[in-house]
C-alpha cells in the first residue's frame, strides 16, 4: 500500500509470499510504488521497518534506501493490542 500526504510518499505495506521471494517481485513492487509517487510529485519516499526485521532492512538498503534519524512515537489505543 502506497500513499502520498502532500509532503512525503509512504510505503505502508509491501509483502511477497515466501515462495515468490528472490524472484524480483519485491523490487518490481517497489519500482511501481516509486513510479506512482513520482507521478504525484512526491519529493521523498519513506517507510518504517521494525528494527528486528533484518531481512526487510537488508532488502530496502539494497534498493538504496537509507536509515533516517527519526524517533517514532506511538501508543496502543486498545488494551488487547
Amino acid at each position: 500500500m502506497v500513499g502520498f500526504d502532500g509532503h512525503r510518499g509512504w510505503v505502508y505495506y509491501l509483502a511477497v509470499s515466501p515462495d515468490q521471494r528472490r524472484t524480483g517481485l519485491g523490487r518490481a513492487l517497489m519500482a511501481a510504488a516509486e513510479d506512482w509517487l513520482r507521478d504525484r510529485g512526491a519529493p521523498k519516499l519513506q517507510l518504517m521497518v521494525r528494527e528486528d526485521n533484518a531481512a526487510a532492512l537488508d532488502f530496502y538498503e539494497a534498493l538504496g534506501l537509507e536509515r533516517q534519524k527519526v524517533a517514532v512515537l506511538g501508543r496502543f489505543l486498545k488494551e488487547d493490542a
